[in-house]
C-alpha cells in the first residue's frame, strides 16, 4: 500500500491532512497516511507555549507565539474558504482576532474532520533520505520513550514552518550589555519591559508588533533601529525609528547616524532562517525568505524527486487559504489526479516564476504576485472558490490603513471573501484592549483604559 508521511501538525500539516480528508469524504481511496508532530498537541507556532530555550524533552522550542498577540492582517485574507469564521462561530466576528481566537479556528477544522487518527505526537522525525527504491526511509524518535525506528514512504510532504529557526545577528558590545538581549522568538509578555527603554531591531512585522505591544503595555520608550530603510508608520509618543546600530557601550546603544539612546533590554526581530538539518542534503532546501523559493515547482514539489513535497516555505502574506490550495495541489498529485512536466519544463517554470520575483518592488506587487500563485493552483484544484479579487483589495486597503493609523489599522472590518458577510466593529479598539481573552473577544466588552497596575501608553 502507497505510504505517505506528512511533517508537522501546525497550520500546514493539518491543511494536507484536511485535503486528504476532504477527498475521502467524496468516495477517494486513500493511501496509508502518518503525520508526525513533535510537539504534544497541534497547531504549530500557534500552539503557545511559555518555555523559551528548551521545551519538555530537552529540545529547541518551536514556538514564538506571545501573549497579547493579535493578528497583524484581516482574517478574511486566511479565512478558510470551506471552514469560515461564521462556520466555526456561529456569527460574524471582527477582522482582527488574538492568538486564542484564531488558534481555535484552526484546530476548529481539525477537530471537525477528526483528523487526530492521523498523528503521532511527541515523535520527531531525526532523519530522512531517499531509499534507492523510489522512496524516502524515515527516522523517527519517540519523545515519550526514546525508542527509534525507521519507516518507508513513498512520498514525503515536509509541513514544518519557517519561523521556529531564529537568525542572531552580533554587535560590539553584546557580551557586556548588562541588560537582557533576546530574539523575538523568545518574546512572550511585554509587561516585562513596563518602565524600561527598549531596543527593537528590525523593520518587518515582529519589530513594528513588539514595538508597539511594549509601549502598549507600558514601556517609558521603544526605539527601533533599521538596517535600510525605517517602516515610516505614525507612531505614538515613545516610539521612534533610528538608524542601524553600529554599537553598545553599557547601557548606551550608538547608531549609524551619530545618535545615541539609554536602553535597558534589546530585542533583535532579525528574522528566521529555514532549517531542515533531518533531511538529507540532496533534498534539503535552501532558501531565504522569498515569495518563490527556489527547487520548487509550483512552490510545492521538489525539483530533483517530485515525491518530496514542501507547503508553506514561502514568504507570507496569504496564509490559511494559500496553505490549504498548496496542499490539495499535492494531495493530487500523490492520488494520481495529476501528473507533472517533465525537468526541464518545471524548472523553466520556477525560473519563470523568481524572475518575475526579482522585479518586486514593495508590498503592493509581493500581494499581486502570491494572488497569483494562489490562482495559478487553484485552477487545478477542487478547494472551494472564494473572491480572490476582493482579497487583493482587502490587503491594499489594509496597507492604506495602516499607512493612516498604526495602532488603530485593527480597528476595521473587512467583508468575507467566502461569505460575502461583512464583519462587526470589535467593541474595544485595538489600543486600549489589555484582555485578549477569547471570550472577551467574542462577548460584551472589556474596560477600556489599563488595568490599574499599568501605566498609560
Amino acid at each position: 500500500m502507497t505510504r505517505v508521511a506528512v511533517i508537522g501538525a501546525g497550520p500546514c500539516g493539518l491543511a494536507q491532512l484536511h485535503a486528504f480528508e476532504a477527498a475521502r469524504k467524496k468516495g477517494a481511496d486513500l493511501p496509508e497516511i502518518v503525520c508526525f508532530e513533535k510537539q504534544s498537541d497541534w497547531g504549530g507556532l500557534w500552539n503557545y507555549t511559555w518555555r523559551t530555550g528548551l521545551d519538555e524533552h530537552g529540545a529547541p522550542v518551536h514556538g514564538s507565539m506571545y501573549r497579547y498577540l493579535w493578528s497583524n492582517g484581516p482574517k478574511e485574507v486566511l479565512e478558510f474558504a470551506d471552514y469560515t469564521f461564521e462556520d466555526h462561530f456561529g456569527k460574524p466576528i471582527p477582522s482582527f482576532p488574538p492568538r486564542e481566537v484564531l488558534y481555535d479556528y484552526i484546530t476548529g477544522r481539525a477537530e471537525q474532520d477528526e483528523l487526530r487518527s492521523y498523528v503521532q505526537f511527541n515523535t520527531a522525525v531525526r532523519w530522512i533520505a531517499e531509499d534507492g527504491a523510489d522512496g524516502f526511509e524515515v527516522t523517527v524518535e519517540s519523545l515519550t520513550d526514546g525508542h527509534t525506528r525507521v519507516e518507508r514512504f513513498d512520498h514525503v510532504i515536509v509541513a514544518t514552518g519557517h519561523y521556529s529557526v531564529p537568525n542572531f545577528p552580533a554587535y560590539a558590545g553584546f557580551a557586556t550589555f548588562p541588560g537582557r538581549v533576546m530574539h523575538s522568538h523568545d518574546f512572550r509578555d511585554a509587561h516585562e519591559f513596563a518602565g524600561r527603554d527598549l531596543l527593537v531591531m528590525g523593520s518587518s512585522y515582529s519589530a513594528e508588533d513588539i514595538a508597539l505591544q511594549a509601549k502598549k503595555y507600558g514601556a517609558r520608550s521603544v526605539t527601533i533601529t533599521y538596517r535600510t530603510k525605517p517602516m515610516g508608520f505614525g507612531w505614538p509618543d515613545g516610539i521612534e525609528e533610528v538608524p542601524l546600530l553600529t554599537r553598545v557601550d553599557g547601557n548606551t546603544a550608538h547608531f549609524a547616524d551619530g545618535s545615541i539612546r539609554h536602553v535597558d533590554a534589546i530585542v533583535l526581530c532579525t528574522g528566521y532562517r529555514h532549517s531542515f538539518p533531518f533531511i538529507e542534503e540532496a533534498l534539503r532546501l535552501r532558501t531565504s525568505n522569498e515569495l518563490y523559493p527556489p527547487n520548487l515547482y509550483r512552490g510545492v514539489f521538489w525539483l530533483d524527486n517530485p515525491k518530496l513535497m514542501y507547503l508553506g516555505m514561502q514568504d507570507q502574506y496569504y496564509t490559511f487559504s494559500f496553505f490549504d490550495v498548496q496542499a490539495f495541489t499535492a494531495r493530487d498529485f500523490v492520488l494520481g489526479r495529476a501528473s507533472l512536466p517533465s525537468r526541464e519544463e518545471m524548472a523553466a517554470d520556477i525560473q519563470s516564476w523568481r524572475a518575475r520575483q526579482a522585479t518586486l518592488d514593495g508590498p503592493a506587487d509581493d500581494i499581486e504576485f502570491q494572488a497569483d500563485h494562489l490562482l495559478e493552483l487553484s485552477k487545478d484544484v477542487d478547494y472551494p472558490a472564494f473572491d480572490l479579487a476582493l482579497t487583493r483589495e482587502q490587503f491594499r486597503q489594509w496597507e492604506r490603513d495602516k499607512e493612516e493609523s498604526i495602532t488603530g489599522y485593527r480597528d476595521k472590518s473587512f467583508t468575507s471573501p467566502c461569505t460575502g458577510t461583512p464583519s462587526p466593529v470589535h467593541h474595544t479598539p485595538w489600543w486600549q484592549a489589555y484582555d485578549d481573552s477569547m471570550a472577551t473577544f467574542l462577548g460584551g466588552g472589556a474596560a477600556a483604559g489599563a488595568p490599574a497596575d499599568l501605566p498609560a501608553a
